[in-house]
């Protein structure tokens, strides 16, 4: 039985939604989209699970021996909603920051929140203190839920209350919230309530706010999994990508959970421990990067038990595909999403697949190319790639919203070909955002932390071309005067920009200039960078 929203809801986010003449077409053509006016994803996906299922099925594994069952989740996320109103004082609306690896407490902190009523927002562990205080000052973070090891970072930002969780302390969030009942009736928010706040890199450097309601998170389910994944509730998920990537929060816990399934939560997701973790536990679901597919079809293993893998998050090369369809036997499934989108809406399984095309429209989303004018283009012609759906671009009060949403579409930012048969075939990104390995860098972020060191004068970073990565972090340096341009002090700035940034943003390579390539009313010439790189 859920409750209406108590009296004092925070209206924040709701305030800050863009003007609605900015936002996308929203189209519910599919009869699984056909939301109720009030809706709870966390209701749906766990609560109502657990009535399907029975609360002893088998729901959240880690490879330190600790299994949960949907009524393990049930409870904790349960207990967790109460320590938030009750001890924390938390009402409907308020934001709550996640910062922790992929474990069993991570996802019941996310049910907890949305028992409550409140907007997740979910972070990758690694980021730094200043991302930190950006995150903070774009969605006014209420309170924080932050694993043990990785509170240095966090405290540095200084942004405001938390609890720590993990280390079994008298004041720890486990300890905390045991003392709470395990029943807890869910806030009866509408289907259009923000449930979580998810932040992408913009070309700017400055990360974007996007505004994801609770039909949204459901939707994802009912359209990319339901009708392209195809799950059944005895598969087992597992994959790399955090649960702070969209890709991730889908393929490991929305998805698995729609349908009953069980996921292995790996806190670390690199092919070095996604592979033994293969051999081990026998998955028969898998989202990882074309990188890791490459590295662990490199080294060899028992991939035997996988019977669905789903790529996403960079292009999937052909070359990949086909090597690991004929050591797997199985056909990887590409996709191409976006964190505005929330997951994946064109992509192909099975007979579907046409190796190197990332796809069709998913059931339920439509999409077309156009040219720079905003005219859809002929089959066969390079354009930019188009999508409409019922999930969609909302940036937090952001005037970024206009150059994303056009003329009720949204625009991805990725030059696409479709060709006479209706597959889409990626060209390139057309900004300046770099995909390496999976993950979204913006080059203007990495100058930012370039530009912070006493020794860099001015910097221009770009991405280049990389078989292993897809792309690589390329940073062209111009040094102050009286410093040598060494390879030792290479590695002292790529150090410097691990301590100021997330890790996997620090550049690959450091070339060092006596002057930035320009244009004659200064701006820097990024296609010339790109051309040295590439070399």
């Amino acid at each position: 039985m859920s409750l209406a929203p108590s009296a004092h809801v925070d209206t924040f986010t709701r305030d800050n939604l863009p003007p609605v003449d900015q936002w996308p077409a929203l189209i519910f053509s599919l009869p699984e989209l056909q939301y109720p006016e009030r809706l709870n994803c966390a209701t749906a996906l766990l609560d109502d699970t657990v009535a399907a299922y029975g609360p002893d099925r088998p729901c959240l594994l880690a490879p330190d021996g600790e299994r949960w069952s949907y009524g393990d989740l049930l409870r904790r996320a349960n207990q967790v909603a109460h320590y938030l109103t009750r001890d924390v004082g938390l009402v409907p609306g308020n934001r709550v920051l996640l910062r922790a690896p992929n474990n069993p407490w991570l996802v019941a902190c996310w049910f907890g929140v949305l028992k409550m009523g409140g907007v997740v927002v979910t972070t990758m562990p690694l980021l730094r203190a200043s991302e930190l205080r950006t995150i903070h000052e774009i969605a006014h973070i209420n309170h924080s839920i932050v694993d043990h090891r990785f509170l240095d970072d966090f405290t540095a930002a200084d942004i405001g209350s938390y609890t720590v969780v993990g280390d079994g302390s008298a004041n720890s969030l486990e300890v905390r919230s045991a003392t709470h009942p395990t029943d807890f009736s869910n806030v009866n928010t509408s289907n259009d309530d923000v449930a979580l706040l998810a932040f992408t890199s913009g070309t700017t450097g400055r990360p974007k706010a996007t505004m994801h309601f609770h039909r949204d998170v459901l939707a994802n389910a009912d359209t990319f999994s339901r009708h392209v994944l195809r799950p059944r509730s005895d598969d087992l998920f597992t994959g790399s990508p955090p649960l702070g990537f969209t890709f991730g929060l889908g393929g490991l816990v929305v998805f698995p959970l729609r349908v009953g399934a069980s996921t292995l939560l790996l806190e670390k997701g690199t092919p070095d421990v996604l592979l033994p973790a293969l051999e081990k536990y026998r998955p028969t679901v898998l989202f990882t990067a074309p990188t890791a597919y490459r590295a662990m079809l490199s080294a060899g293993g028992d991939f035997s038990s996988l019977r669905r893998c789903v790529s996403a998050g960079e292009p999937l090369p052909k070359t990949t595909w086909e090597a690991w369809h004929e050591a797997t036997g199985v056909k990887i499934i590409d996709g191409i999403g976006s964190t505005e989108m929330l997951h994946i809406f064109i992509s192909a399984a099975d007979d579907e697949i046409r190796p190197g095309a990332t796809g069709k429209p998913v059931p339920g989303y439509e999409a077309c190319i156009l040219s720079d004018s905003g005219e859809p283009v002929k089959d066969g012609e390079i354009g930019r790639l188009a999508v409409r759906g019922p999930t969609g671009c909302r940036y937090l009060n952001d005037e970024r919203q206009t150059v994303y949403v056009q003329n009720g579409w949204n625009l991805t930012g990725d030059t696409y070909v479709r060709d006479e048969d209706g597959y889409y075939w990626y060209q390139a990104r057309n900004d300046d955002m770099i995909i390496s390995a999976g993950f979204n860098i913006a080059g203007p972020e990495v100058e930012m932390a370039l530009l912070r060191h006493p020794d860099v004068l001015e910097c221009g970073v770009v991405g280049a071309p990389d078989p292993e990565r897809t792309m690589s972090v390329v940073a062209y340096v111009v040094l102050r005067q009286g410093v040598a341009g060494t390879p030792e002090k290479a590695e002292e700035l790529r150090s410097f920009v691990r301590t100021v940034i997330a890790p996997y943003k620090a550049p690959r390579r450091i070339e060092f200039l006596s002057a930035l390539p320009r244009t004659s009313t200064g701006k820097v010439q990024r296609f010339m960078l790109r051309e040295m790189a590439s070399r």
